[in-house]
């Protein structure tokens, strides 16, 4: 049985059109028709019922299409492992860590321990904090970085920093010597404030906010890079984790905006894991060691 022919059967029981299947696979429509007539000859069983010019799954078919699904996943994992064999990694380890994460704490982490561990195979999942710890329970990931403490009693949360949320608008049109002074107020009566970023803060804080300042408009991106690009557009304002913007800070791209009206909270960064195996405990030291150390 061809590898190929699987494929193609997947495509046009999902479509129930071999037209539309050979456009996804880029081959002409008879030759659908030829791989679809070998494998139910290698099965001899059909697995589509023919009426005219339209197809349906027999029963067969209904009950094999979940089976070729993982014969594939199997064939495709197994060709990437040798793959990666072929390259010099001997073992797989998989994190899971949140967007607003991902682009600030990992890079240089992640550089460290691949250079500890050339023969290591690391796979990153960048998935929203919420899904983080489910993932760990099921051991679908070996540790996830996340800025939700974890709920489980049986997964285990180890803080890794806190940092200060800070009041983040665009760079202004004045020099810092012949502009005006920055006003919190101001800002959030004439800017759209972009909320809802982070996972935690954010219902505390417009509570607040709409307790004291009349005519607040927000907007919810759910990104915290989207956030940051749509304010040196000049399109909004927000209160962002120092690490998300410490690059754009340092660089001029972004101002950080006294602010008074309230204390803001601090912000954690959570290490989910449900088991500690030595790679786990170096990761976790190496996270620490760079932001304590």
């Amino acid at each position: 049985m061809e590898i190929q022919w699987m494929k193609t059967f997947i495509i046009a029981a999902k479509t129930l059109n071999f037209r539309k299947t050979s456009e996804q696979l880029l081959m002409s429509q008879p030759s659908v028709s030829v791989h679809i007539r070998l494998l139910e000859e290698y099965l001899g069983i059909p697995l589509f019922e023919r009426n005219k010019n339209r197809v349906t799954l027999t029963d067969a078919g209904k009950m094999f299409v979940d089976k070729a699904e993982k014969l594939l996943q199997q064939y495709e994992d197994s060709i990437q492992s040798i793959h990666a064999y072929k390259q010099g990694f001997r073992r797989n380890w998989t994190i899971a860590i949140s967007p607003l994460l991902a682009e600030t704490i990992l890079p240089h982490i992640l550089r460290s321990f691949m250079r500890q561990h050339p023969d290591l195979e690391i796979t990153i999942r960048v998935e929203e904090s919420h899904l983080i710890e489910e993932l760990v329970d099921k051991e679908d990931v070996h540790l996830g970085i996340s800025a939700l403490n974890s709920t489980y009693k049986h997964i285990e949360s180890i803080p890794i920093f806190e940092e200060p949320l800070l009041f983040i608008a665009p760079v202004d049109i004045y020099d810092d010597e012949s502009g005006p002074a920055y006003d919190e107020m101001e800002y959030l009566q004439t800017y759209t404030l972009f909320t809802h970023h982070h996972p935690v803060f954010w219902d505390d804080v417009l509570i607040k906010l709409r307790k004291q300042v009349t005519g607040l408009r927000s907007m919810k991106v759910s990104q915290a890079h989207i956030t940051k690009r749509f304010i040196q557009e000049g399109l909004g304002i927000s209160f962002l984790p120092h690490s998300i913007v410490r690059r754009e800070l340092l660089e001029g791209r972004l101002i950080n905006i006294h602010f008074d009206l309230f204390e803001l909270p601090k912000v954690t960064t959570y290490v989910i894991v449900k088991k500690q195996g030595e790679l786990e405990k170096e990761f976790i030291q190496l996270l620490s060691s760079h932001y304590f150390g």
